[in-house]
């Protein structure tokens, strides 16, 4: 009430200050016009003024008086008429033409518009002629203070750093007011903090954030919420105000070291675990964040920095250690390590508070384990002769218990390492035997693996690789390198040499092993070819005579005897075959085949056989089709493809009847031959030609549906040559608009409606009932 009350005082001393005014430049015209009157010598108007003032939201009961025009010429006996024109003129700003008072009708802000250029003239009452030139003045909207300070972009969010100096700035908040900032305080801002001390201030006439408190640990307090306000009036009672929220977060810097939650960890590891398997973990708890939260680990001294490494997990931030190297619980039993956490990154501004590390010691013990049996050796090599009988000796392998019960080891031959079984090992022993001879040319190596199981321990066992070469026996007789035939002309000369042979052993060849050629015994005596033994493993095959005849003899056999010089020698007879050629004058080899004296000219029987059969059977085919296409019987009636009356229009859904045009279109329900009079038939022709009776068919326009209907029947009644062009149309939708509604629903009759159903009557006889029904209202129900 109080602030109601001195606002009402306020805008009552501006109104009067605007009259004052408005007084003083009316007599300050008149002056100016007096003396411009005696210098110029000539007739001016009693008035000269600038601007008149309106004071802005008067809600008074009368209109605001803004000003006077008068003129010198007006003596005051009603003939001048006063006009105003221009901004608001007529509606805002009225004036009486008679006295030329202007008063403000509506209530006016300044902040939608500031000031009003306006026309004022006088003319003559009874002929509207000018009496002086038209002259332009304004009218200013003077200003209250009517509008709060507002914040144009809060919510604020800032940011600043903890462990900040006193003073820091940290955010400028800025707010503005509508009002006018030229006339009085109504828009001089003082900036306060409602909320958010002792932390932070704010400087009244910038509204700088600031902060008020030494040492603000982000650890302890992260987020500040803080209230601003702006109040105008320069502060003081009576103002308006505005507030705004201002978020403010501390950043974090590194002026927290590492520390670790234990000064001594215990960690143990089985001394059956491989190297690169973790042992345990530990963390250096750091509460910066980002990088001055960042952790990193060293190992700096102890036994067991051989033994063991550390690294980091680098979402976690945790020290990962892991074994290096096996260990033994029977060697060494327990490891120690001491450990370093350190910051990588170290603020400069707070070196004094360090040292940014921490150390811890770490204790490893190691754990007995069930270990399996090692073998002695990391694999056995072993040799055998082929051939050798089963159960002869190939070698013994040994594995040991390490753990100190020192259990008996039982050995096994895994069977998909000897699939065919060959050998067999002694469980307790370990010498391995063969089980039946083998053979060297067949596999020449066997690699088993063999392994060894403590007896009463935890079924643990170890397996070693076991090569087994199986060494070469004299057993296989030599023989051809090729079995290619030998291709020679007929017209070959003696002592020629035809084909130079080479062979093969399948027994392994030593450095001075070679082998012998010659001509089996029973071809020693032959007169077509010699062999000559090279001595160096080959031998050439020579011609001795000449006139080779293809017609007598195609093909020669020449048996040879190779020799190996093994132990003990084996040898082998193989055949060399010769085929005779026949070749130009250049021994250029042009057909090695006994060529026939007579050759059949022509087709074979069965071939033409089989050609006169797949025509009989594309004759019958064609006589097939032809007689299906005769068969086919011509349609009785000729109808085109897409005739309208044979499709069967369904409309599911209720609608306007025949006012609905796209559900009823009389159209479709023509014949469209029978409107020509004439319906062709091909398997009647009628006698007689029956013409249309005229005036029985309606147009295709017609909305007559009884009429429609009447001429259809008595169409197909009358005319003979018609065929039963009979068509469906339902017409279940009575469409969009329909006044009546659904005539289908039985209980329509019970409903109360005002609608009229009189043009029923219009339908024809058909709807007669319907009329009747809904058309007609019961006249006790009108008396009632």
């Amino acid at each position: 009430s109080e602030l109601g009350v001195t606002r009402q005082e306020a805008w009552e001393d501006r109104m009067w200050e605007g009259l004052r005014l408005q007084v003083f430049w009316l007599c300050l015209g008149l002056a100016v016009w007096n003396t411009a009157g005696q210098v110029l010598h000539r007739s001016k108007r009693g008035w000269v003024w600038n601007q008149f003032f309106v004071i802005e939201e008067y809600t008074g009961p009368d209109p605001v008086l803004v000003g006077r025009l008068h003129s010198d010429v007006d003596t005051g006996d009603g003939n001048i008429k006063y006009i105003l024109s221009g901004e608001g003129a007529g509606t805002i700003f009225v004036i009486d033409d008679k006295t030329g008072n202007i008063h403000a009708t509506k209530t006016l802000d300044r902040e939608e518009q500031a000031e009003y250029t306006l026309t004022a003239q006088a003319v003559a009452r009874d002929t509207n002629k000018p009496l002086e030139p038209p002259s332009e003045f304004i009218v200013k909207v003077q200003d209250i203070n009517d509008n709060p300070p507002v914040f144009l972009q809060g919510p604020y969010y800032a940011r600043v750093a903890e462990m900040s100096n006193v003073g820091t700035s940290v955010i400028q908040v800025t707010a503005s007011d509508a009002d006018d900032p030229t006339y009085g305080n109504s828009a001089r801002l003082v900036y306060s903090i409602l909320q958010g001390q002792p932390y932070f201030s704010v400087e009244p006439h910038t509204g700088i954030i600031r902060t008020a408190l030494p040492n603000m640990d982000r650890e302890a307090k992260q987020e500040y919420d803080v209230v601003i306000q702006a109040k105008d009036m320069g502060g003081h009672m009576g103002g308006l105000s505005g507030t705004a929220q201002v978020k403010i977060t501390l950043t974090d810097v590194n002026d927290n070291p590492p520390k670790f939650a234990q000064g001594v960890y215990a960690m143990s590891i089985a001394e059956d675990r491989v190297p690169g398997e973790e042992v345990g973990r530990l963390k250096a708890r750091d509460p910066d964040q980002g990088e001055n939260g960042l952790v990193d680990y060293a190992v700096l001294e102890g036994d067991g920095m051989s033994v063991f490494e550390i690294s980091k997990d680098s979402e976690s931030q945790e020290a990962v250690i892991k074994l290096k190297k096996p260990v033994d619980f029977e060697t060494k039993r327990s490891y120690t390590l001491k450990v370093e956490a350190v910051n990588p990154h170290v603020d400069s501004r707070f070196l004094s508070w360090g040292p940014y590390k921490d150390t811890t010691v770490v204790k490893i013990s190691v754990e007995d384990a069930d270990e399996p049996p090692v073998f002695i050796a990391p694999n056995y090599s072993f040799e055998v002769e082929e051939n050798a009988p089963w159960g002869t000796l190939v070698g013994r392998v040994h594995a040991k218990d390490t753990d100190i019960a020192n259990n008996p080891i039982r050995y096994l031959i895994p069977r998909y390492t000897d699939l065919e079984e060959f050998f067999t090992i002694s469980p307790e022993e370990g010498t391995i035997k063969t089980t039946r001879p083998l053979d060297r040319e067949t596999q020449a190596w066997h690699n088993i693996s063999v392994s060894a199981t403590e007896i009463g321990g935890h079924h643990q066992d170890a397996k070693v690789r076991v090569n087994i070469k199986v060494k070469d026996v004299n057993d296989n007789a030599p023989e051809f390198a090729t079995q290619d035939e030998v291709l020679m002309c007929e017209n070959v000369t003696p002592g020629k040499a035809i084909k130079t042979v080479s062979a093969v052993d399948k027994d392994e060849m030593s450095p001075r092993q070679h082998f012998h050629f010659s001509l089996a015994p029973k071809a020693v005596s032959n007169h077509n070819f010699s062999l000559k033994d090279n001595r160096d493993s080959t031998a050439t095959i020579v011609v001795i005579r000449k006139g080779f005849s293809r017609m007598i003899q195609d093909v020669y056999a020449l048996p040879i005897e190779i020799n190996d010089n093994g132990v003990p020698p084996l040898s082998s007879t193989n055949t060399l075959l010769i085929r005779v050629c026949s070749c130009d004058s250049k021994d250029t080899i042009l057909s090695c085949n006994v060529e026939p004296y007579i050759l059949p000219a022509g087709l074979s029987t069965g071939a033409l056989i089989a050609i006169l059969a797949c025509i009989v059977i594309l004759l019958a085919i064609v006589v097939l089709f032809v007689a299906l296409r005769r068969q086919k019987k011509e349609p009785l009636i000729v109808f085109e493809e897409e005739d309208i009356r044979e499709n069967i229009i369904t409309y599911d859904d209720e609608g306007g009847g025949e006012e609905d045009t796209e559900a009823f279109d009389i159209a479709t329900l023509q014949n469209p031959d029978g409107i020509n009079g004439f319906l062709p038939r091909k398997d009647i022709k009628p006698d007689l030609q029956f013409p249309l009776r005229p005036g029985l068919r309606p147009v295709a326009n017609s909305v007559d549906v009884d009429e429609f209907i009447k001429t259809r029947i008595s169409d197909a009644d009358n005319d003979p040559t018609a065929p039963p062009y009979d068509s469906i149309q339902v017409y279940g939708y009575e469409g969009r608009g329909s006044v009546a509604g659904s005539l289908s629903s039985l209980e329509s009759v019970t409903t109360d409606s005002d609608l009229d159903y009189d043009y029923l009557q219009s339908w024809g006889p058909r709807f007669k009932k319907l009329a009747e029904l809904y058309g007609t209202k019961d006249p006790a129900e009108d008396n009632s």
